[in-house]
């Protein structure tokens, strides 16, 4: 099947600066993609080359197999939505879901009938007739969603869509966005910066650092196999413990850590004996224990002392010390039978070695 997006050697140039070095991109039709990544990471630029608000340095851009490189925004029939929402203030609700339709001319009664059922798709029918100062944030975003759908584009690109919104509305639109894309199968390519946001809504993340793709990956695979540092930074909490490879031993990479050898498991390419590396432990694979609890166990990993707990509704995560300045966090299920800890007290840690992934440095 014909992609929906195909990125050939795009890049954009700034004068000296390279906001996005060369990158090659392909979305399948009916996919939640994601272009994640800090502010400067290039993601925004990549999002406004493909809707035509910036001109390609390089590189071809196809939409279902069509160049559409040098075409202009209007003939690329895309639908955008913006974080701002960008609502007709004088309009109503209806006014504003029609007026696209309006554009294209459509009779009136196909106009009706389209935009009172995107209205039930965004479960909104009852708000025709307000204004948009009359609607809550998540209230207007849908309304904005409903202007895009309406026309039927084979597209939609979402520029941080729920970046002004709430915590809690946030999340309430994240599922809202999902079922819409369910309902409909409309390809989205969505930015954010927002690791949760992410991870939630898409079926593959094109994870950006630094104008360059850093990995692309299912939410699963970046969370439990992240190629790089970074990526294993970004994404989640994550314990990374630097050290050197000294071999292999019984199907598991050995590495020299401040903490001692420890046992990891590699990716797809085993690292060399004697290169640098990190170790990812993520926080709820680490058990944490009262010292005295354990002195003749012989799985413990590490030691230290527990220098705060801060209970998050159903979890509650532990920052121990174990040598000079650095720490491992720990995070536990918050319920009535995990351990009870007092800032302070000694505490030893163990993991299993399947649940070390071991990261090339650098």
């Amino acid at each position: 099947m014909t992609p929906m997006i195909e990125l050939k050697q795009v890049s954009k140039r700034y004068g000296s600066v390279e906001a996005l070095a060369p990158t090659d991109l392909t979305v399948r039709q009916g996919e939640f993609v994601t272009l994640l990544g800090p502010s400067g990471s290039g993601k925004s630029t990549l999002l406004n080359l493909i809707a035509g608000m910036a001109s390609p340095s390089s590189g071809s851009i196809f939409v279902r197999g069509v160049d559409i490189t040098h075409t202009p925004p209007s003939e690329r029939g895309l639908g955008m939505v913006f974080q701002n929402y960008a609502l007709m203030p004088h309009m109503t609700v209806f006014q504003n879901i029609a007026f696209p339709l309006r554009v294209r001319k459509l009779a009136k009664a196909e106009i009706r009938r389209r935009v009172m059922d995107v209205l039930e798709m965004v479960r909104l029918p009852h708000l025709a007739e307000r204004k948009p100062k009359e609607l809550s944030g998540g209230q207007q975003q849908r309304v904005s969603l409903a202007r895009c759908i309406v026309y039927n584009p084979a597209l939609i690109l979402l520029d941080e869509p729920l970046g002004a919104l709430d915590k809690k509305l946030r999340e309430q639109m994240q599922v809202e966005i999902r079922r819409l894309h369910a309902q409909l199968g409309i390809t989205m390519l969505n930015v954010t910066h927002d690791q949760d946001e992410a991870l939630s809504m898409s079926d593959r993340i094109v994870l950006m650092n630094e104008g360059r793709v850093e990995q692309i990956a299912t939410p699963n695979e970046l969370y439990r196999a992240p190629r790089t540092a970074f990526a294993a930074d970004f994404i989640g909490t994550a314990n990374l413990i630097p050290g050197t490879v000294l071999g292999f031993e019984n199907g598991h990479t050995v590495v020299s850590t401040p903490l001692g050898p420890l046992r990891g498991v590699s990716g797809d390419t085993a690292p060399a004996n004697g290169s640098a590396v990190q170790l990812l432990i993520r926080p709820e694979y680490v058990r944490l224990r009262a010292a005295a609890d354990a002195a003749h166990d012989g799985v413990v990993q590490g030691s230290g002392t527990l220098d705060d707990s801060i209970t998050l509704g159903s979890v509650v995560r532990h920052h121990v010390r174990i040598t000079g300045d650095r720490q491992i966090i720990v995070q536990q299920q918050n319920d009535r039978a995990a351990g009870v800890y007092t800032r302070g007290d000694p505490v030893v840690l163990d993991w299993a070695p399947e649940n070390c992934l071991i990261i090339a440095d650098g």
